[in-house]
């Protein structure tokens, strides 16, 4: 805080309210942070280090110059960033469930509050994010920004996860029926299925084959085998389930149409190799 002299001055004083500050080069206040700067015949500044909240307020520079008191009063304003204080924890909800959100800030001046879509890139303002029935493509995470212009917002993040059923509409998204030879080697997958489910599904394919290998990943099931025999045609059924519920998909292993030709060429094949 300065303090310009341009008389002769004979006492000057720095007041913080009634509070003296510095008489003269005597400093009266016990706070640590205040210090004198200049003190000569044109400049009576002092300092206040790691400012507070607390610290604003009317200062007055006092001094008497030709027998003639003068005052120069100064107002101290403190600006604090933008700061999130309070946020929403990370939510799992059901789908169809309503989701609040919130994020409380502080900050002088006072701050706005914003809410951003990740997903798709929508902004909401204030404090609170309602989201009424949820579904699950909105599952994604919200990012809180915090702004009053003294310095980089202050942002943080929410994670919303939506629980749906398995037994939903669509939720085995890939499951179709297939063709193959007998005797045909590392065949593809007789299953593959795609599970859009959260929590993350039990899988099961119903089979009493035990020669045949199951590959459970986290949304996917794959029935595999090696060489395909007469006891492998017939139908498939893969089951998945998570709390929320369960579905199922079935399919179709069926011979191709020239399954019986290649029995039939296969001998002549053979004989004619001997012949050879």
């Amino acid at each position: 805080l300065r303090c310009k002299i341009d008389e002769e001055v004979t006492h000057k004083a720095w007041l913080n309210r009634s509070n003296i500050l510095f008489a003269g080069t005597d400093k009266w206040s016990l706070d640590p942070r205040v210090s004198l700067v200049n003190s000569n015949d044109s400049d009576f500044s002092i300092q206040i280090e790691q400012v507070a909240v607390a610290d604003e307020g009317p200062y007055t520079c006092s001094f008497q110059a030709l027998n003639q008191p003068r005052i120069a009063h100064v107002y101290l304003i403190v600006q604090v960033p933008a700061k999130i204080v309070n946020i929403s924890q990370d939510k799992s909800v059901n789908e169809g469930d309503d989701v609040n959100l919130f994020c409380l800030a502080v900050g002088r001046p006072e701050p706005t509050i914003t809410w951003k879509d990740f997903k798709y890139g929508r902004m909401y303002e204030g404090e609170f994010l309602d989201i009424t029935d949820i579904k699950r493509h909105q599952a994604e995470e919200f990012e809180c920004i915090t702004n009053n212009g003294v310095a980089p917002p202050d942002t943080r993040r929410v994670k919303v996860t939506v629980n749906c059923e398995s037994g939903h509409t669509h939720t085995l998204t890939h499951s179709h029926s297939l063709h193959t030879r007998v005797g045909r080697r590392r065949s593809p997958p007789l299953k593959r299925t795609l599970i859009s489910t959260r929590p993350a599904p039990d899988l099961h394919t119903d089979t009493n084959d035990n020669t045949l290998k199951i590959k459970n990943e986290k949304t996917r099931s794959l029935l595999l085998f090696t060489n395909v025999t007469e006891k492998h045609f017939g139908n498939y059924t893969c089951f998945a389930s998570n709390r929320l519920g369960a579905s199922n998909a079935s399919m179709l292993l069926f011979k191709s149409k020239n399954t019986h030709i290649a029995f039939q060429i296969t001998p002549l094949l053979k004989r004619y190799d001997a012949l050879q």
